[in-house]
């Protein structure tokens, strides 16, 4: 992706105050295109990858939110938001998906958002202020079939995130958590895996999603603007999580009906 400003980013907002942000995975997909939304507001950004973006940051390595850290203390001496967006694509029927990709998706999804709230969260706390952005999935909310690891990392995210919530809000820290449905990215470049057959289902429904990045780049401002939790920046997530919510039966049984779509296609 090319991080240009999509046409329909926000637009920069007069008498906007300059926010100073970190994105974490800013090189491509959505972090790239939340990074130029941002700028687009005329915020600044520091955008991290672990190339082809303003600073290196493996967010698995301490060694590298360490130096993330110190420029950012460098550059602003603050922190205004931090967006870790950083993520990989994986998953696997719980008997085809081994511990080695259990142990390589939680490391990344999970471990590396925890990485980058505890490296933050004392400069947040001394500031009295500031928002963190967890980029999770629908996945967090929703558990299709074959998707075990995928759903259990991105659970754990959006708990993580409305843990911080309580947590900081005495300290006037805000928390949101992001949950986009399929959408065109190139996240599933980085899909790893045994299972095959869930593999080309889910890289079948995010190549036909009509959702691009800049869509949900735009919506996740939008509800940063309204003070949103949780971020459901899609239709899809929306009537998703409200199935769940308001008829049981009905959203096991299409969880449930993919599940044998799985079988089917084995």
């Amino acid at each position: 992706m090319s991080g240009r400003v999509p046409e329909d980013a926000p637009e920069r907002v007069e008498g906007h105050t300059t926010r100073r942000v970190l994105v974490t995975g800013a090189a491509s997909g959505l972090g790239a295109a939340l990074t130029a939304a941002f700028r687009a507001r005329g915020d600044e950004v520091l955008a991290t990858d672990l190339a082809g973006a303003d600073l290196r940051l493996d967010v698995t390595t301490d060694d590298d939110w360490v130096a993330a850290l110190a420029a950012v203390e460098e550059r602003w001496g603050g922190l205004d938001i931090l967006v870790n967006n950083a993520g990989v694509a994986g998953g696997g029927r719980i008997d085809v998906a081994g511990l080695d990709e259990w142990e390589w998706i939680t490391g990344i999804n999970l471990f590396g958002v925890v990485r980058g709230c505890r490296t933050f969260v004392p400069m947040l706390k001394r500031q009295r202020s500031g928002q963190i952005v967890n980029v999770a999935s629908l996945a967090g909310l929703v558990h299709p079939a074959g998707m075990a690891s995928y759903n259990a990392v991105k659970a754990g995210v959006v708990a993580l995130t409305e843990t911080l919530g309580h947590e900081l809000a005495p300290y006037d820290v805000r928390a949101s958590v992001v949950c986009p449905s399929y959408f065109r990215t190139n996240l599933m470049d980085s899909l790893r895996g045994a299972d095959e057959a869930l593999g080309g289902l889910v890289t079948q429904l995010v190549e036909t999603s009509p959702f691009t990045a800049e869509d949900i780049a735009a919506a996740v401002l939008a509800g940063l603007d309204a003070g949103d939790e949780i971020i459901l920046p899609d239709p899809a997530a929306k009537a998703a999580w409200q199935l769940k919510q308001t008829d049981r039966a009905a959203y096991d049984a299409q969880m449930r009906r993919q599940g044998e779509r799985l079988d089917r296609l084995t």
